[in-house]
């Protein structure tokens, strides 16, 4: 018998209602101990997935008037006994009725835990379990849609797809092996090379789509860079609509790297301001110059800020200390200030660094002039592909290391049976990535891998 658990599954705060969780063997019985219904009858006796008015009293207090939910074994979230409380959202309401709660005999809920019992009552595998997490996290509609094509188990049917083709050659080596004096072969040795060479390139496409699914998932980094006053934090700014980045006249204000995110038509982007390049004999700027440089190595997207009233001799030079960093880089060129230079400079400079492959455009960052062209360039340069219901993307870090190393048995396999190695070892290879495949949807997992995991869900789920 498992412990009854509670906790509040609604945002902390107050609002206009909050929602308590129970779960666990027995605590509808339990609810039943400070709950009151009108018509005097017992949750316990009610039908399953039903909702039903009542107040909650502590001993001879009312503390509320509520909604309490009642799901039963096995047909609920954990596969327990459920029980979900909505009362009104003040914080003394809720803190009250969780300490009725705890006085009855339940217990607070650890992070993830009734997550973690669904997927113990076999309600869902591991990565499953996971895109729980990624559907409360989403941010934007694609990050939304892999989530969902996560939960709904693509991912885990994809991948047993795999393994039981996997399951019946190693049967079949395995089965060689015990009429090794016989030297017989039940295994097609062509026909298992053709196999792990498409299991091969059906676990290439998943590595591959890891670099979408990050960005999907973490926002697509975006570099501001440029000289120092230049306007990069003007920028920051306006693009996040708050007062992020110091703005200073002062040159050299940004020493460390700053980001944040920002939703533009359903696509987050992960801006980075950074310290403006210039020559300095100042240690510690010069240490944020250096972390620049590393952000562009890290960016999918540059935006480099050209300060129109600085001489084109001085924007050719940054030109040349740049080249290499941003020699495969999608850069935007914003060419800043443009209120405050005529049109013919504007045009004059617009040519500079001919060879760099960039867009170009003219802006102020101080008078939101050109703002509008801006976002659609970026959102351009993200190239995003519509995220179809049947797509599998893969956006979690465990499960990208778990396929590589799926991917280098199978390789192992391969050229083990173009070589014509020997069945045992074989065995050995296949059955390492069946076991790096299992260890994606928790068919092969530890104690040590599920606390990592759960520990990172929101307490009420």
């Amino acid at each position: 018998m498992s412990d009854i658990i509670c906790a509040i599954s609604t945002p902390p705060g107050m609002g206009a209602i909050a929602v308590i969780r129970l779960s666990g063997e027995g605590c509808i019985a339990l609810t039943d101990t400070f709950f009151r219904s009108p018509s005097g009858k017992k949750l316990e006796d009610v039908a399953r997935n039903t909702v039903h008015f009542g107040q909650i009293y502590l001993n001879d207090e009312l503390l509320d008037e509520v909604l309490v939910t009642v799901f039963r074994a096995p047909h609920s979230f954990t596969g327990e006994d459920i029980v979900e409380i909505s009362c009104h959202g003040s914080l003394y309401i809720q803190q009250k009725i969780i300490e009725t709660i705890l006085q009855a005999g339940a217990r607070m809920a650890q992070a993830g835990e009734f997550t973690r019992r669904a997927f113990g009552n076999g309600k869902f595998d591991l990565s499953q379990a996971e895109a729980v997490a990624d559907l409360i996290a989403s941010s934007s509609k694609a990050a939304h849609r892999v989530a969902m094509n996560q939960m709904r188990g693509g991912f885990a049917q994809q991948l047993a797809v795999l393994r039981d083709a996997l399951l019946q050659f190693v049967s079949l080596i395995e089965l060689e092996l015990d009429f090794s004096e016989e030297d017989v072969e039940f295994a097609n040795r062509e026909k298992l090379l053709e196999l792990a060479t498409k299991i091969e390139t059906d676990i290439s496409h998943l590595i591959q789509s890891f670099q979408l699914g990050n960005a999907i998932k973490n926002g697509i980094p975006v570099a501001i860079i440029g000289e120092t006053n230049a306007g990069k934090s003007t920028l920051l700014n306006l693009l996040l609509n708050e007062e992020k980045a110091i703005v200073s006249e002062i040159h050299g204000t940004t020493r460390d790297v700053i980001e944040d995110t920002v939703n533009i038509q359903g696509i987050v982007f992960r801006l980075i301001d950074t310290a403006g390049i210039r020559e300095t004999n100042d240690a510690i700027e010069t240490m944020g110059i250096e972390r620049t440089f590393k952000k562009i190595e890290q960016a999918s997207i540059v935006l480099w800020m050209i300060d129109l009233t600085t001489p084109i001799d001085q924007i050719e030079r940054m030109a040349q200390s740049l080249a290499s960093s941003l020699a495969d880089k999608k850069v935007i060129m914003l060419f800043n200030k443009s209120d405050l230079v005529s049109s013919d400079e504007i045009q004059s400079k617009l040519g500079v660094f001919p060879n760099l492959k960039a867009e170009r455009l003219p802006i102020s960052a101080k008078k939101n002039i050109n703002f509008d062209q801006l976002q659609k360039l970026l959102v351009d340069a993200a190239n995003f592909p519509e995220i179809g219901e049947q797509d599998i993307i893969v956006t979690n870090l465990r499960h990208y290391e778990a396929l590589k190393n799926a991917q280098a048995a199978i390789h192992r396999v391969i050229d083990g049976l173009n070589s014509g190695i020997t069945g045992d070892f074989l065995s050995q290879d296949i059955r390492e990535c069946m076991f790096y495949l299992g260890e994606i949807t928790g068919q092969i997992t530890t104690d040590e891998i599920l606390g990592s995991i759960f520990s990172k869900f929101c307490i009420g789920k």
